[in-house]
């Protein structure tokens, strides 16, 4: 295993710095004040047009669609040579979709990729992938406990040359994001297959299609994300072309496993560089304030806490960094339980890391003066997001467990 950057990663490195430098953390300021100008004319879903420049900006430049590992579409980077660039990206929550790198498009684009149609890349692919439209992933249900991919009760019916969906959906992020046109549904066209895995399909449902209903947006500890976000879908005899299936009937559960994987290390990739810059305002914080006669930096519990910050992150780093070498060199499948670590331990060490530069600012670390809290919603969410921390550890024990068990 050899993590030593190439020479066109670190260019790029440093292209992407350079950027985040001159224009992202300067537009942060001003996109936040733009969704709270919409929020108080009595709409935050309006796209801010600071990312509109933001985006032109990074296309003008080449930092557009790194991502796709193994595709005609991307920038041809593998996924150790992307890692440390979506790291980057992490810093800012505002930054992965300036540079068309953002959940959840991302992965329905890697899906689509993989397994669209033709006519169905042209039709959705492309839109996307020059970010003209956005997507969003309805999987998770509030009716039965999503963790289960198996569980999932939403139908999905064949009517002649239809396809006929019921069913209630949740937690599905980017759904109103008034851009967002379309959307992966996951549901079952084969509930009595003895083979679990086997009942669910995914298919595409144009949002605007009739018996859609936008339910509500859900707010992550009283942030609602606008203008993106998430929803709750209601699915009401919504009829779609049975063209519209991905890969053919029962094969919604394999879909899924390729799209989770990548999407979980991206989520990764990104915590590292959040908790990153939540150590540096650590840092800056602990060095400018006073309290008992010395500065928060000199004591030592403080001093213990930016040491074991710094641990948790490269201990971090080099789990996510090895997760993609296997990815690369042995497939995803193949890399599951590394992927299962590291969706383990990175939101949990952002979580400390974060928690521990709050207590720093003190009263200031809650309040909207700083991001923290919000960085902390965005960390504390992904022990859920791709499936909850109990889950990935389960994969872990089993396949270490098989790995010691006598063989016949």
């Amino acid at each position: 295993m050899d993590f030593t950057h190439s020479s066109k990663v670190k260019e790029l490195q440093a292209r992407l710095a350079r950027f985040m430098e001159e224009n992202v953390y300067p537009a942060e300021a001003v996109y936040a004040a733009e969704v709270e100008e919409n929020r108080r004319r009595g709409n935050a879903w309006v796209p801010t047009r600071i990312m509109e420049t933001l985006k032109g900006r990074a296309r003008a430049a080449g930092l557009w669609n790194l991502f796709l590992p193994e595709s005609d579409y991307g920038a041809g980077l593998a996924n150790l040579e992307y890692a440390p660039l979506c790291e980057i990206m992490g810093r800012s929550w505002i930054a992965p979709e300036a540079f068309n790198c953002n959940a959840p498009d991302t992965g329905n684009m890697e899906v689509l990729v993989r397994y669209a149609s033709t006519e169905q890349k042209k039709q959705w692919l492309e839109p996307l992938l020059k970010g003209e439209i956005r997507s969003a992933f309805a999987m998770t249900e509030p009716g039965v406990a999503s963790s289960d991919a198996t569980n999932i009760e939403a139908s999905i019916v064949r009517d002649g040359d239809d396809y006929v969906i019921n069913g209630r959906k949740w937690w599905t992020t980017g759904g109103p994001d008034p851009r967002c046109k379309i959307l992966i549904f996951m549901g079952k066209t084969d509930p009595a297959n003895p083979d679990r895995h086997r009942q669910q399909s995914m298919i595409l449902v144009p949002v605007d299609t009739p018996g859609v209903k936008l339910v509500r947006a859900l707010s992550v500890f009283g942030y609602d994300d606008a203008p993106h976000g998430h929803a709750e879908f209601d699915f009401d005899n919504v009829r779609v072309p049975a063209a519209n299936i991905l890969l053919g009937e029962g094969r919604g559960f394999e879909i899924a496993q390729g799209r989770l994987g990548p999407g979980r290390i991206h989520h990764c990739m990104r915590l590292i560089g959040l908790a990153e810059r939540s150590l540096e305002a650590m840092c800056r914080r602990a060095a400018s304030r006073v309290t008992f006669g010395r500065a928060v930096a000199d004591q030592t519990v403080t001093q213990e806490r930016i040491a074991n910050a710094r641990i948790l992150i490269d201990q971090a780093r080099l789990l996510v960094l090895h997760a993609a070498w296997k990815m690369d060199t042995a497939g995803n499948k193949a890399a599951r339980k590394e992927i299962a670590m590291i969706k383990v331990a990175a939101p949990t060490m952002a979580c400390q890391v974060i928690d521990w530069a709050m207590q720093v600012h003190g009263g200031a670390g809650v309040a909207e003066d700083f991001p923290l809290a919000f960085f902390y919603s965005q960390a504390r969410t992904l022990r859920f997001a791709d499936g909850p921390d109990e889950v990935h550890r389960n994969q872990i024990a089993k396949i270490e467990l098989a790995e010691h068990r006598p063989r016949s």
